[in-house]
């Protein structure tokens, strides 16, 4: 397979993945959250905050709201960017209209509540997980579901040291905390109860999130202290593709000289990393830690920015 095919089929594999992400928060959202009107941060948030209080329909604000957004950060961002996030945004549009059309209604117009009355709580449990691990599935994918996202992209390059996260949560506080303002939702200790609640969507939806990309980036140490050091690392290397340090190493109490093996892998590579491990030397020593990143050599990139001054230049000229 060339290079070019193999690109094709990444940027295939990437919008696959974003509709299904997207596909799962739909179901989160439509039979999960929107029953019982519990709100949530983002654009999405916001429709149904204005659906909720209003009636217009979800979907119509959802890709009104985009659409002005997306004129606004056409020139800022350019193209490229947006590409994933129009497809995004026009996926989701598409599948909370679809969604809304087969699910059964309640007298109201929202959908029927599965968890049954009186759940709102377990639901907006279930919903916020469910919402966080999708939103992971279409970031993990070089994905954006537009709204909020374009509003941070578009702050975080004229500010630099204002983080994507920052904005994020400053925007979605605002249109949280927006439901006191709505009449409709009833007396204040009801709106009240409302941004409570919607504060506990944000907060679980984004651990959710957090806890999925962190995990798929989660790297571990190892130091393999064996007699058949070389079987062990020749097999590593050959089996699994990795580099192997060797290090040094000298018994305290022996006196003996040893050779320590320095890996560096992603946790899902423990187990078969520990299977080669014993079937060369069952009584090797074996220590493994986590290890808070990994940068370079096909783990994370270096993702900070270097202002070219003049110390920069004498450390690159040394």
């Amino acid at each position: 397979m060339n290079i070019q095919h193999r690109i094709i089929l990444n940027e295939a594999r990437d919008y696959f993945f974003i509709a299904f992400g997207l596909f799962l928060y739909t179901i989160a959202f439509t039979v999960f959250l929107m029953p019982y009107q519990i709100v949530a941060g983002g654009v999405t948030g916001l429709s149904a905050i204005i659906y909720y209080a209003t009636g217009f329909h979800l979907e119509n604000t959802y890709i009104i709201i985009n659409g002005a957004l997306l004129i606004v950060a056409l020139k800022i961002l350019g193209w490229k960017f947006l590409m994933k996030t129009i497809f995004a945004i026009l996926t989701l549009y598409t599948m909370l209209k679809f969604a809304q059309d087969i699910i059964p209604k309640q007298p109201n117009g929202l959908p029927i509540k599965l968890m049954g009355e009186g759940q709102d709580f377990m639901s907006m449990i279930i919903g916020s997980v469910i919402t966080g691990f999708a939103l992971a599935t279409v970031f993990m994918n070089n994905g954006s579901t537009g709204g909020t996202d374009i509003i941070a992209a578009s702050v975080n390059k004229f500010h630099p040291n204002v983080s994507l996260g920052n904005v994020l949560i400053a925007v979605d506080f605002c249109i949280i905390g927006s439901c006191m303002f709505f009449p409709q939702f009833g007396s204040y200790i009801e709106r009240a109860h409302k941004v409570m609640f919607g504060f506990c969507v944000m907060g679980m939806e984004n651990y959710a999130l957090d806890y999925v990309m962190n995990a798929r980036r989660q790297s571990v140490q190892f130091f393999i202290f064996s007699k058949k050091w070389q079987e062990i690392a020749n097999a590593i290397g050959t089996q699994m593709g990795h580099g192997v340090t060797i290090l040094d190493g000298h018994g305290w109490y022996t006196g003996k000289q040893s050779k320590v093996l320095c890996i560096l892998a992603k946790k899902n590579e423990s187990v078969n990393i520990f299977r080669l491990i014993k079937m060369i030397d069952p009584q090797a020593f074996v220590s493994q830690s986590s290890v808070i990143g990994v940068y370079g050599e096909g783990f994370d990139e270096m993702r900070v920015k270097i202002k070219e001054d003049k110390k920069v230049k004498d450390i690159k000229e040394n």
